[in-house]
């Protein structure tokens, strides 16, 4: 008995600072098991009564707030069971500066998240546009964003962009939506005549609100065109591209039947129209 006794407290040195023992490990261990089921049953606890979008909210925020309890935990622990954590600092002091300097994105990242967690800047479904990508939102983490394109690609926004960029939030106001496409007509287009034929494709599209009404807007006497734009609304962002296109369809379509030219065929989408909530 006194043998595994002197075989348990028995200090083994690494360096002359730098010491541990059998008990040391025993109780780190016992110590870290206690903090990882402590915090699983608080985490259990104060989620019980939360929808899931704050449930994950909080996950996401709690997951930082474990690696800091484990990090105080461990310096804790260690101090206390006479391991030197000085020396081993000073002799990492170098490699310590160039975690440092390499996760310095990382923090930034955690800072970020946590402060779109707090402020809900953007929700789960929401629509956004950073840096000329668009995607629908489908989960926020405490270091990246997973939004999902157009085209159904996997978008992967570390969170400091939040700060760095700026961000357009198509669904904050509502999933109602302002779109527009503009046209330049020939000069001896009868103007009256555009605006109609305009109106009705918006009112004819199956996609498009009633309510508020489509307007057509006379917007620049161009250099080899008149210039019009067809302003909408719709309440599916992600169908945009699909809306846009047909209406362009039916433009062409039917100015051809009334013998109205386009000339060189402009038809574009007007930007920054788009990204504006009602």
């Amino acid at each position: 008995m006194d043998k595994l006794i002197d075989f348990l407290y028995k200090e083994y040195f690494i360096t002359e600072s730098i010491k541990f023992s059998i008990v040391t490990i025993l109780f780190v261990t016992m110590i870290f098991l206690v903090t990882y089921f402590s915090l699983k049953i608080i985490k259990k606890i104060a989620t019980k009564k939360l929808d899931e979008e704050r449930k994950l909210k909080f996950k996401s925020v709690f997951s930082f707030f474990n690696y800091f309890v484990y990090v105080v935990i461990t310096l804790i622990t260690f101090q206390n069971f006479g391991i030197n954590l000085t020396g081993i600092f000073a002799a990492s002091a170098a490699l310590f500066i160039g975690i440092g300097l390499a996760l310095q994105t990382f923090f930034q990242d955690i800072i970020s998240g946590i402060l779109i967690l707090a402020d809900q800047t953007v929700h789960v479904g929401d629509i956004i546009e950073i840096d000329g990508k668009v995607g629908r939102v489908e989960n926020i983490k405490i270091r990246t964003t997973r939004a999902v394109t157009f085209d159904n690609k996997v978008l992967i926004i570390p969170n400091h962009k939040y700060l760095t960029s700026t961000l357009f939030n198509w669904t904050e106001n509502g999933t109602v939506l302002r779109g527009s496409v503009s046209v330049g007509v020939d000069y001896n287009s009868d103007v009256d005549q555009v605006k109609e034929i305009l109106l009705d494709i918006a009112d004819s599209h199956p996609h498009l609100m009633k309510n508020p009404t489509p307007n057509v807007i006379f917007k620049n006497f161009g250099d080899n065109s008149l210039d019009f734009q067809l302003i909408f609304t719709y309440n599916n962002g992600f169908r945009v591209n699909l809306i846009e296109s047909d209406i362009r369809f039916l433009v062409y379509k039917k100015f051809k039947q009334n013998n109205i030219n386009i000339p060189l065929s402009l038809i574009h989408i007007s930007e920054p129209t788009r990204r504006y909530a009602i």
